[in-house]
């Protein structure tokens, strides 16, 4: 457990540094994760264990991120809600969970963007066909950038 002079003294000399992110574990393998956005001041998030965690988990993986949806003569562009890596498949040896051509229906998982370690599954926004798929497997993505055209 940290102490409140501990982390005031952090947060103090992580504000007068250039540093933007900061994580220390202690030997209970509680994480301390210190982050200093631009406009705001520094977040701390503290985590516990996974195996002490699995609700929280649980309810962070049941929040899908959301998706932009671009219409585009009958044909809507799925795009990536986050920056991070695309994965066209659950796992390296899995086949891809669709190809050009396949039908999928509205909340069928696509993909996958790992974002700071978190695999998000990324889901079809109607049902229909495959036309494209605008991005191959290990690319990194950017907010806003077309996915897959579904027809």
């Amino acid at each position: 457990m940290y102490e409140l002079e501990q982390l005031k003294d952090l947060l103090n000399t992580i504000d007068k540094t250039g540093i933007s992110c900061f994580e220390i574990r202690d030997e209970k393998g509680q994480r301390l994760l210190i982050k200093k956005e631009t406009a705001a001041p520094a977040t701390v998030i503290r985590e516990v264990q996974p195996a002490q965690n699995a609700a929280a988990q649980a309810s962070q993986q049941a929040e899908a991120p959301k998706v932009e949806v671009q219409k585009d003569d009958g044909v809507q562009s799925v795009t990536a809600p986050m920056v991070g890596v695309f994965y066209a498949a659950p796992s390296p040896d899995a086949p891809p969970y669709v190809s050009v051509g396949s039908v999928v229906k509205k909340g069928d998982v696509i993909c996958i963007i790992e974002a700071m370690k978190l695999m998000n599954e990324i889901t079809a926004t109607q049902s229909g066909t495959i036309k494209e798929i605008c991005v191959q497997n290990g690319d990194i993505v950017e907010f806003g950038q077309p996915l897959f055209k579904i027809l």
